[in-house]
């Protein structure tokens, strides 16, 4: 909050029932207090960090700014494409024309092998047909199951809850997939959209992202990430948005405790001051959203507690030197999965800065920094020729230990909806019920959905430029 004084504080000059709060400035609280703003409702956003962005953000070091995680989109995450679009951070992140990514493989005899996972502009399955029957990394019998496989999965309806119940390495051995399939394709894309291994995400899970990204539309899976630091979108143009739709954005604002009042207003705690308001978002992880909740506003609060996490860990390696010429790979038959080119988004004027994004990393998250660069470092020389002779002018871990929840067989039953029980209270965040994975597109979704449902019960009419889900079309 700002400084001086610190009392009770009401939105006296708007009518009753067009004032809210929205706790937590991650994409899920900035894309409902955009929503909410646009449709005339007074918003205060409350934020106990620094800056906005949540999970997805940036810090200096040193002439560098480093993204926390590498973070990319698909062509299918519309709804976080609105919200690019939204806080005018478009262009500053854009798509590939057409899905293509190499794949190096170590795990062959004859050494280090290249691949690519690329489609053509054909339809659904055959945008994909030429780059499978292609793929080195699988052998001919391999590729005919993943196809086989494909078409079973492309045939799962996605509202069958027994999906959530299942795991996706047991349904994918069902199907005919052997280890080196999963290893080499289905793990290379769920392991980094699910933050799992196959054996343990859950089938739903799985099924959604492979049934929407591979399988709905040729260019689905296109991929898009930021040309910029992340703080610049989620920070800076976000901030920018809010500003611009009348929203007062508070930073390092942690909120203490949030109650009803006799008058059906809410009341959120912060040091100092007390603000009233008729409509309550929280935006924050499931735990936090636990310790805030007040008491019968869920039916069964401690799902949240069973929802658990997951942790990502990301490498960062400065070279002397050019060492990558593309501007990302995925790799097999090492410990590295995904390397990114962030040079440029940096800052770095010589040499180049690679960026490892680790996902499932249960075993290393806690590995000191001297054993982590041990690990990485003749691997990255393994994968890369140009690596071989380069210097190393700086390393150094980003760790997210709760970086999002895990997608364990189950989770679903325990993602509570954007409604409370609470008159007035609604939850948002990638963890809740959007149907997706702990992903940016999740967290907007929620976002909408929680405003939604307080424009509904507020009478206010949505905004015309609002995403639109596509079942409510």
């Amino acid at each position: 909050m700002t400084d001086g004084t610190r009392s009770e504080r009401r939105h006296d000059d708007i009518p009753s029932g067009r004032t809210a709060v929205v706790i937590g400035g991650g994409l899920a609280g900035v894309t409902a207090a955009l929503a909410l703003a646009d449709a005339g409702v007074r918003v205060t956003l409350l934020e106990g960090r620094p800056r906005l962005g949540g999970l997805a953000f940036s810090f200096r070091r040193g002439d560098l700014t480093v993204d926390n995680g590498q973070h990319v989109y698909l062509r299918c995450c519309t709804a976080y494409r609105w919200f690019l679009d939204r806080i005018e951070g478009t262009a500053l992140a854009p798509l590939q024309d057409r899905l293509d990514v190499p794949v190096l493989d170590l795990a062959k005899p004859e050494g280090r092998r290249l691949g690519r996972l690329r489609r053509d502009p054909l339809p659904v399955p055959l945008h994909l047909g030429r780059s499978l029957a292609a793929y080195p990394h699988l052998s001919l019998a391999e590729r005919a199951r993943v196809g086989r496989a494909a078409l079973a999965l492309k045939g799962l309806d996605l509202a069958d809850p027994s999906l959530d119940a299942q795991d996706f390495g047991s349904w994918l051995a069902a199907h005919g997939q052997s280890a080196r399939a999963v290893e080499a394709l289905w793990d290379l894309v769920g392991v980094a959209t699910l933050n799992a291994v196959a054996g343990d995400a859950s089938l739903g899970l799985a099924a959604m992202v492979f049934k929407t990204g591979l399988l709905s539309d040729p260019g689905a899976a296109d991929i898009g990430w930021a040309h910029v630091p992340l703080g610049e979108l989620h920070d800076r143009l976000a901030r920018k948005a809010l500003d611009s739709a009348g929203v007062r954005t508070e930073v390092r604002t942690r909120v203490t405790s949030v109650s009803t009042n006799e008058n059906g207003t809410w009341s959120v705690q912060v040091p100092g001051e007390t603000l009233t308001a008729d409509t309550v978002v929280l935006a924050v992880a499931q735990r936090e959203a636990y310790d805030l909740l007040p008491s019968g506003a869920l039916d069964a609060p401690e799902n949240l507690l069973e929802i658990g996490t997951a942790p990502i860990l990301n490498v960062h390696v400065v070279y002397d030197r050019r060492v990558l010429t593309k501007p990302f790979f995925a790799a097999l038959g090492t410990p590295v999965q995904w390397v990114f080119d962030r040079t440029h988004a940096s800052g770095l004027r010589t040499g180049q800065y690679l960026a490892l994004s680790q996902s499932a990393a249960e075993d290393e998250i806690d590995m000191p920094v001297a054993e982590l660069r041990e690990r990485y470092l003749p691997e990255l020389e393994r994968l890369l020729p140009g690596a071989r002779g380069a210097g190393v002018e700086d390393f150094f871990v980003t760790r997210e230990r709760t970086a999002t929840f895990a997608p364990t067989p189950g989770v679903g039953r325990l993602r509570p909806g954007a409604r409370t029980k609470a008159p007035g209270l609604y939850l948002a965040g990638a963890w809740t019920a959007t149907g997706w994975p702990a992903t940016m597109e999740s967290a907007v979704r929620s976002g909408v959905s929680a405003a939604d449902a307080a424009l509904r019960t507020l009478g206010r009419p949505r905004p015309r430029h609002l995403f639109e889900f596509e079942e409510a079309a």
